[in-house]
């Protein structure tokens, strides 16, 4: 969660011999893996969630603003 709100990313899921891998196509490079789907799903959501922080992380203190966009 960030900044108390609750946000939906879409994702990519495949599978392999090895599990699973899963991307977030939002967000280029956040991508994770595990044994089971569950531990993928898990995995990436804290890598979006590291992501994120990194992100809030690296604009702190510039004159940063929000928008909303329809989709």
């Amino acid at each position: 969660m960030v900044g108390g709100q609750q946000l939906k990313y879409k994702i990519v899921i495949n599978q392999s011999e090895e599990g699973y891998s899963v991307s977030c196509p939002g967000l280029p490079g956040c991508w994770s893996q595990g044994e089971t789907e569950e531990e993928a799903l898990a995995n990436v959501r804290e890598a979006i969630e590291d992501y994120l922080a990194a992100v809030s992380e690296s604009v702190q203190g510039e004159n940063v603003r929000e928008i909303e966009v329809g989709v």
